[in-house]
């Protein structure tokens, strides 16, 4: 693959991060590798073991990320080929209670064999002391999905690494140009790259990051042995999308603000955050450990009904249950189990015109 892109800024890295050196007469941008059985003599052997396409992609995001990055189909894949990968029958785990539902749903019903003691802890905590006591992995998710609540990386690495726990950091709603979870002193990251990493809302995939070698190649292992694996189309895909991070999460990040400069003083919205927000109760926390702001943003209607008639009455903003697209959406999250209100909306602002966007939700609103 080519140089490493150590010394170069953001908007570089995701343009050319992972991308194979300049050859006279072949492409200026490689398609995707289609392979099963590959000739033999070669590095590569049979596609479910390895890829040119994966490695490509791994290379750039790892470059992001501070680490081994090793590539998975979904964001579910990657936690769950992280957690088989990690934990043993008795352990003990720290999850977000206000994380991602998914991930309590998988330890709750497909971890069940493991007799796994699981503590569940707010991200903002409180995180009392001895909660590190015996525990195997803690799972932090800042800023979490939904609410957006932020939780101090760096301190509880200190004090689970202290406890023999190893700390992992769902980095979803950042992205790894937001927040690198590895340079605060957690030892893996993980993510769905779903969505703002690929960003055009047309694929799954998954990444988990880390910088002990030992640990990337059991999840290699785990990888290659269950059949996990990304398609390669999916892949080269998100590799060619990737080089528009810098720029979409900077256009998102600039719609976030100025709506919720808008909805903090509309009468219909109550419980809005955003850790961009100076008002933000997460803003000076935030601002300390991530490098920039993210689109997504959270904020509470009267009921399921106003919800409604918000997106009814929007011509931009559409329902849809993921974030980090080209396009603005609104999810409900009560509808899917997330403990929150009826009229509770995670709100991912998209690329469009700031002007328009906010012209158009003001009006939806009423």
């Amino acid at each position: 693959m080519g140089t490493p892109m150590a010394d170069y800024g953001d908007g570089t890295r995701c343009v050319h991060g992972g991308q194979a050196a300049p050859e006279p007469g072949a492409p200026l941008s490689h398609g995707p590798v289609f392979a099963a059985p590959y000739h033999l003599g070669g590095g590569d052997f049979y596609g479910r073991a390895g890829n040119p396409g994966w490695r490509g992609l791994e290379e750039a995001i790892g470059e992001l990320d501070g680490g081994r990055c090793v590539l998975l189909p979904s964001g579910m894949a990657a936690i769950s080929t992280l957690l088989r990968s990690v934990l043993r029958a008795g352990d003990a785990l720290i999850l977000p209670s206000d994380g991602y539902y998914a991930t309590r749903e998988l330890v709750r019903d497909e971890f069940a064999e493991l007799s796994l003691d699981v503590r569940e802890i707010p991200t903002a905590g409180p995180w009392e002391d001895g909660v590190f006591d015996g525990v195997r992995l803690v799972l932090l998710e800042t800023p979490s999905n939904p609410g957006l609540d932020v939780c101090d990386i760096a301190a509880l690495a200190e004090r689970a690494h202290a406890a023999g726990a190893l700390v992992a950091v769902d980095n979803t709603t950042a992205t790894p140009i937001g927040q690198r979870p590895l340079e605060l002193g957690a030892d893996i990251v993980v993510a769905s790259d779903t969505k703002a990493l690929a960003g055009h809302s047309d694929l799954l995939m998954g990444h988990v990051s880390v910088r002990d070698e030992e640990l990337a190649e059991r999840l290699v292992r785990a990888r290659t042995l269950s059949g996990s694996i990304p398609g390669p189309f999916e892949t080269w895909l998100v590799h060619r999308s990737m080089a528009t991070l810098d720029l979409r999460l900077a256009r998102q990040a600039e719609n976030a603000a100025a709506l919720a400069e808008v909805l903090r003083e509309h009468p219909a919205v109550s419980g809005l955050r955003w850790p961009g927000m100076a008002a933000d109760p997460a803003h000076e926390l935030a601002g300390r450990q991530m490098r920039r702001w993210g689109g997504v943003l959270r904020f509470e209607l009267a009921d399921a009904g106003a919800v409604e008639e918000f997106v009814r009455r929007s011509r931009l903003v559409v329902a849809a249950t993921s974030f980090g697209g080209l396009h603005t959406t609104a999810d409900r999250r009560a509808q899917w189990g997330d403990p929150v209100p009826e009229g509770f909306v995670r709100l991912s602002a998209g690329c469009e015109d700031t002007a328009d966007l906010v012209a158009d939700v003001v009006q939806a609103l009423g």
